[in-house]
């Protein structure tokens, strides 16, 4: 009977060591993850979903497209574009993000805490040490805690204030690309447009001509199978008719791939058809003679070079954080706490401090951390220095192209009004022999392959054109244009282009001349360290589009915030007033709304909005091009 109740107790004690281990168990089993493939279903379903998203809220097209509209659904609808815009937003938001780390930390915690039996125990005297027998304990079974602390961290801070820093300079390295894309698909868009154009002009008269010669081709093998004309004479005729086929079909199709090119470029759904809409052939602007100007404009304006200045600031504040990281980090702390204990004599209490860390085995590091700094300052140096001297490179070899380019299109324009004359005359003297009616088929192919190559040229030398206009960092339109309307940016973009074809190369840029100053006089912001902030951004937008600042000798651009709070919601506007240079007034207003007492890069925001939406005015009023 003993045995049985030992027997049974030995199996009530082992039950919760069995459970334990089933419990283990099953909980490792739960862990473990077993790969799962992404099945068809799913594939089919992404890709209907991508498909469905790449051409939504797409204007359609109704009428053959002009170039100013081809370039304008490019900006809007590029899905390289969007991304390079979706990039600066994700920068945007990463900087703000970033600012927060700059706060002093704040952190409330609350919990419960359960024990099976109570803590406590006895203590030694220290002068006689004896133990005393009676057991106390100071603690419950079961009790709360919650509390909040602030704390804040110097060294912290100023890593953070530098790493703020540093998110802010890839925001804009994020723009000089986006910049960069916008110059990129002006000048796709214009090669692409021209040469499909060439090939929309010349399709019909290359169909007739081809089928003519495939007759002429057959013709003339039956006629020398006859012996109607001699051997020699037909196998001649032969070959010169498959040359100009050959050659034919070889310009056809370079200038056919253009077509696709161009859907490709506006993001034109698959299946959707459309006509080029037909241009006058504009004179093109005279090779620039200046090229040392051009080099320095380059040098100024591409935004390679613009996001190497952004780099090395980047590169500036590492080596500060770094240098912080060997400073002692000083940390101050205060908090508020609560414990529901009911042995406790004072339940709730405050406590704080300061503390001093400093971990002196940086210090070892300090002369390695300097050689770093300066090895990657000189790297730094050294990529912008061969990406200068590649863009100076770029200048003038794009420069002489477009000039080879020019003088290719005269001689290509010579050559093919002599094969027309001569396709005419031809066909006006033609008798009735077999001979002079093949000689006739094949001196009109050639007028025709003349016609190709002309187009050929002057698209080509619309492309030498629009490369050297790339390679100098214009940039086709204010950034300004993200709230235009398909209509509007087509406007726009068509009084860019005509500008351009006047005089692209008369280097009346700002940047070697009196460039248009301005002196930025901010109003309604009472908050001094904002209207720094806000100065430092108006003076970096208008930079960007040649218009310095100036406190001194600049026009007073005039700034004024105004806000009205209702429900909740600020009814904010921004008035810009300023003296154009005949000396008349000029004012414009933008208004918007913003949560009620918003952050300070909201404020930010909507003053960099309200430049933006009148930049162009603004330009005008100053008479910047």
């Amino acid at each position: 009977m003993k045995q049985e109740q030992l027997s049974s107790s030995g199996a009530v004690q082992r039950l919760p060591q069995t459970l334990m281990a089933l419990a283990v168990a099953a909980l490792v089993a739960g862990c473990s993850v077993a790969p799962k493939a992404i099945t068809a279903e799913e594939v089919r379903d992404r890709v209907k979903a991508d498909t469905a998203r790449m051409y939504v809220d797409q204007a359609p097209i109704t009428a053959p497209i002009a170039m100013e509209e081809a370039v304008a659904r490019a900006l809007k609808y590029n899905l390289d574009y969007r991304l390079k815009k979706m990039e600066s937003a994700l920068a945007m938001g990463l900087s703000d993000y970033a600012a927060y780390d700059m706060l002093p930390q704040m952190v409330a915690s609350a919990g419960y805490t359960r024990r099976s039996n109570d803590s406590g125990g006895v203590s030694v005297g220290i002068l006689d040490g004896e133990i005393a027998e009676r057991p106390t304990t100071s603690d419950e079974r079961s009790r709360s805690l919650r509390g909040i602390e602030f704390s804040w961290n110097v060294l912290d801070f100023g890593v953070s204030y530098y790493r703020a820093r540093q998110q802010g300079d890839q925001f804009l390295i994020a723009e000089e690309r986006r910049r960069k894309v916008v110059q990129n698909l002006l000048q796709d868009v214009r090669a692409a447009y021209w040469r499909a154009l060439g090939a929309q002009r010349l399709n019909a008269q290359a169909d007739d001509i081809l089928q003519r010669a495939s007759l002429a081709l057959s013709r003339s093998r039956e006629a020398e199978t006859q012996k109607v004309i001699p051997p020699g004479l037909a196998l001649a005729y032969q070959r010169a008719l498959l040359d100009a086929t050959t050659l034919l079909n070889q310009r056809r199709q370079d200038l056919e791939f253009a077509r696709r090119e161009l859907a490709a470029l506006m993001n034109v759904p698959p299946g959707v058809e459309f006509q080029v809409a037909e241009a006058n052939e504009t004179a093109l602007p005279t090779p620039p003679r200046e090229i040392a100007k051009l080099e320095d404009m380059a040098l100024l304006q591409r935004p390679e070079l613009r996001e190497e200045d952004f780099r090395k600031r980047i590169t500036a504040d590492e080596a500060r954080k770094q240098i912080l990281g060997v400073l002692p980090g000083i940390s101050f702390n205060y908090g508020r706490r609560h414990d529901s204990n009911v042995y406790s004599y004072n339940n709730s209490w405050s406590e704080g401090g300061v503390s001093l860390a400093w971990n002196l085995m940086r210090l070892v590091a300090l002369p390695a951390m300097k050689d770093a700094q300066k090895y990657q300052e000189a790297t730094d140096e050294a990529r912008r220095m061969a990406l200068s001297m590649a863009i100076l490179t770029q200048t003038r070899v794009s420069a002489e192209r477009y000039k080879m380019a020019l003088e290719d299109f005269k001689l290509a324009d010579q050559a093919a009004q002599v094969d027309t004359r001569l396709a005419a005359f031809t066909k006006a003297s033609m008798s009735a022999k077999l001979e002079s009616e093949l000689e006739v088929i094949r001196t009109q192919a050639r007028a025709v392959l003349g016609q190709y190559q002309r187009a050929n040229a002057y698209a080509n030398a619309h492309i030498a054109f629009g490369r050297l206009y790339n390679t100098l960092g214009f940039d086709p339109i204010a950034d300004d244009f993200e709230g235009n309307d398909l209509a509007q940016l087509t406007e726009r973009i068509k009084g860019h282009l005509k500008a351009t074809e006047k005089d692209a190369f008369a280097l009346s840029s700002n940047l070697f001349g009196r460039a248009a100053t301005v002196n930025v006089n901010l109003a309604g912001i009472q908050d001094p360290v904002q209207q720094v902030r806000m100065k430092a951004l108006v003076t970096e937008l208008l930079g960007r589009h040649q218009i310095a600042t100036d406190a001194k000798d600049g026009i007073e651009l005039k700034l004024a915030f105004a806000a009205a709070e209702n429900n909740g919601v600020e009814k904010a506007s921004w008035t810009l007033e300023l003296t154009d240079g005949s000396g008349q007034p000029q004012k414009a207003r933008f208004a918007t709304t913003i949560p009620a007492n918003a952050r300070a890069s909201v404020y930010e925001s909507s003053l960099v909005a309200a430049l933006n939406a009148n930049l162009g005015d603004i330009k005008s009023w100053l008479h910047v091009d």
